[in-house]
């Protein structure tokens, strides 16, 4: 009889994949803890997601093993975690785990006091491994709880440690400096792969806000750090990391290569990558010195190609995003995603040496057990020339052998979804999906985003006016953590500067000021993770670096800059300077791991302006505007516009009404621009021209 136990009562395909294992899992919660202080057994806490291919190859020789599962029963009490479920918990027991070993990852496993404290931990055990654990530890608490006791409390000391509490203050509180920036950046450059692309180190992660500051920060300081964005973006859409028949890119590859990926697809990547690869081709494109057209077009076709990967298999029917494709499908690692050489033959005939040289089915692509992934070296242009044909004949062949084998491959046994909606991973993704539209102008994305947030916004907001963590089959569920709210708030700045429609930035001011009531820490200025509605665990934690993801205390600084101007709110910018004040040592000597907050940096160390237009056609005259600027201006603008009188403070008295003879106040009859920086303003213009060289004169500030 197949076993069956509470987690088959869950919604999270993680939980679920474990619903019918022998061990008697339960959900994070209060029946497991309650448990655990009556039987007086110590907590087994497994946490993992459900792309984590080491987290399958853990369930299947263990937590599907009969004996294995006896001596997790008689001696623990059970809990399995999806960490995108409960990020939370898994900062807590990551946290311990990496005092105890010095690293951690997923699966993650962590033994705890009936109380939640800590006592030891790690992350993927082979059985024989897992099964003296569980031995040992259960002999030990019983034998000895006096030690696990000390334990305990030396792991939850280090826990509460406040991270940020007075680190770095006392110091120079003063934005960080041109030069201060281009030390740090002298650092970071001793760790990049120069023939590669990314950093020297295997395996190697997108880390897309890397790269989006190093964009943005090569842009002033015109050094190598663009040259080095160009390699890493070039190498990423190259190589096996990026689905060349699908789009869409893998969580990270396990070379430095990019060849090989880890095949796991997750939401929170690609909304990532869209924004940078679109930000590249805003920015290339217009830069003969930096990039030809074709490697602009190159960026242009991994947006469209991802964007139409996220809308084909991770969009539901109500517009929601869904989180992850696995890596595995039949229980094998990427058999979805990888072809055998014969296989490719027969299914092309005669463009098979047309594709094969494109797409290196030979020593450079070859994986394991006859397997191939596909993956280029060379750009369109080289290999057509290569292949002696026209760019646009070998473009349709290259096209048609795609399309092929797109179709065949759709005949597969598909990778596990994780059909489970994040609000900050879709927040993620519409801000891709707006500033994919702000650089190529297709309406379609805007439309994409602006569905799925109005979906949030409608339907999962609390009575209090928070937000929901979690969205699956018609139910909201999980408090909203600090990283929901960050990236929301984010992406409706984004929406407004997009369609300067005021609704969506009064509503990023509402929910920053339940983020300042719920979420603050007046002793730092920064922001815990969790609100304090939560139930607390062992500890509250904050979450400042950066990492795969911005880290949700340097998106609300960066929130808090931006909404402070757009409403004139002082306390706002200055709890902004605060948080950045206190990382200020962290970030110039690990750039790297602080590189959103670096983001801000470069708004404190160049000239930050503010654009305002007021009057007819507002959004045509924004886009006019910012197709002529040179492109190191658009990263370091405010943009705001209104076709009428506004209350919104940057917008006030800025709309220059027309009177009549009798005094009758009329409307204005020409767009005007008016151009500040640290409040103080150049005379308005009528003029695209005047205005564009009014913000390139701030150059003379550098």
């Amino acid at each position: 009889m197949e076993n069956t136990n509470r987690l088959s009562l869950e919604s999270s395909p993680y939980l679920l994949q474990h619903a019918h294992n022998p061990v008697d899992w339960y959900p994070w919660g209060e029946a497991a803890l309650k448990r655990a202080q009556s039987e007086n057994k110590l907590l087994l806490i497994s946490i993992g997601y459900s792309a984590c291919h080491w987290c399958h190859v853990m369930e299947r020789e263990s937590f599907e093993d009969n004996e294995t599962a006896e001596l997790m029963n008689q001696h623990f009490v059970c809990i399995k975690v999806d960490r995108e479920e409960r990020p939370d918990i898994d900062q807590v027991y990551m946290h311990a785990v990496q005092l105890i070993s010095g690293q951690g990852g997923w699966p993650l496993n962590c033994f705890a006091l009936p109380d939640g404290r800590p006592i030891y931990g790690g992350t993927y055990f082979r059985k024989e491994q897992w099964q003296d654990i569980l031995q040992k530890l259960a002999q030990l608490y019983q034998q000895d709880p006096a030690k696990t006791e000390k334990y305990a409390e030396q792991l939850t000391k280090g826990l509460q440690q406040k991270e940020w509490v007075g680190k770095d203050l006392g110091g120079e509180k003063s934005p960080i400096s041109v030069g201060e920036l281009d030390k740090a950046y002298k650092a970071w450059e001793f760790q990049f792969d120069l023939d590669e692309g990314g950093t020297e180190r295997s395996p190697k992660f997108p880390l897309p806000n890397n790269w989006l500051f190093l964009l943005r920060y090569g842009l002033w300081a015109e050094n190598s750090a663009l040259k080095q964005v160009q390699l890493t973006l070039e190498k990423m859409a190259y190589g096996g990391i990026y689905d060349h028949l699908g789009g869409g890119f893998a969580r990270y590859s396990t070379d430095s290569l990019w060849k090989a990926p880890h095949f796991e697809k997750m939401l929170y990547d690609n909304a990532q990558l869209v924004e940078l690869y679109a930000e590249a081709y805003g920015t290339f494109k217009n830069l003969e010195d930096q990039g030809d057209a074709e490697t602009s077009k190159m960026y242009l076709q991994v947006v469209r190609e991802t964007i139409d990967f996220i809308e084909r298999e991770l969009t539901s029917p109500e517009g929601v995003f869904y989180s992850a494709l696995d890596a595995d499908s039949e229980g094998i690692e990427g058999k979805f995603y990888v072809w055998e050489k014969a296989e490719l033959e027969k299914l092309l005939g005669d463009d098979f040496p047309l594709f094969r040289d494109a797409f290196n089915v030979n020593a450079t692509g070859y994986w394991e057990e006859g397997q191939y992934i596909l993956l280029r070296k060379k750009s369109d242009k080289a290999l057509a020339d290569d292949a002696g044909l026209e760019l646009n004949e070998w473009m349709t062949k290259i096209t048609k052998c795609k399309s092929l084998l797109f179709a065949e491959r759709a005949k597969r046994i598909r990778p596990g979804l994780d059909d489970k909606s994040l609000l900050s991973w879709n927040a993620l993704m519409d801000k891709g999906l707006i500033v994919a539209f702000i650089h190529t102008g297709e309406k379609k994305y805007l439309d994409l985003a602006i569905r799925n947030m109005e979906f949030f916004i409608e339907k999962g907001r609390q009575v209090d006016g928070g937000l929901y963590h979690s969205y699956k089959a018609g139910r909201f569920s999980i408090n909203g953590f600090l990283e929901d709210y960050a990236f929301f708030i984010d992406a409706l700045i984004s929406l407004y500067q997009a369609t300067f429609t005021e609704k969506w930035l009064h509503l990023a001011k509402e929910l920053t000021e339940y983020v300042l009531q719920h979420f603050g820490d007046t002793d730092s200025g920064f922001f815990f993770f969790t609100s304090d509605l939560d139930p607390p665990l062992v500890a509250r934690k904050f979450e400042v670096m950066d990492n795969v993801m911005p880290g949700s205390n340097s998106v609300m600084s960066k929130n808090l800059f931006y909404l402070g101007n757009y409403f004139g709110l002082n306390s706002y910018l200055d709890q902004a300077q605060r948080m950045l004040s206190q990382v200020k040592g962290s970030l110039l000597q690990y750039g790297s791991g602080y590189s959103n907050w670096a983001i801000l940096a470069l708004h404190y160390a160049y000239p930050f302006q503010e654009v305002v237009l007021s009057g007819p056609g507002v959004l045509e005259g924004k886009g006019q505007l910012h197709r002529s600027l040179e492109a190191k201006w658009l990263f370091n603008l405010l943009w705001a516009g209104t076709e009428s009188s506004s209350i919104l403070p940057i917008l006030q008295n800025r709309f220059p009404e027309e009177t009549s003879d009798k005094g009758e106040k009329g409307h204005a009859e020409s767009l005007t621009y008016y151009i500040c920086r640290n409040r103080i303003c150049d005379l308005p213009t009528q003029v695209q021209s005047e205005a564009g060289q009014k913000i390139s004169n701030a150059k003379m500030l550098i």
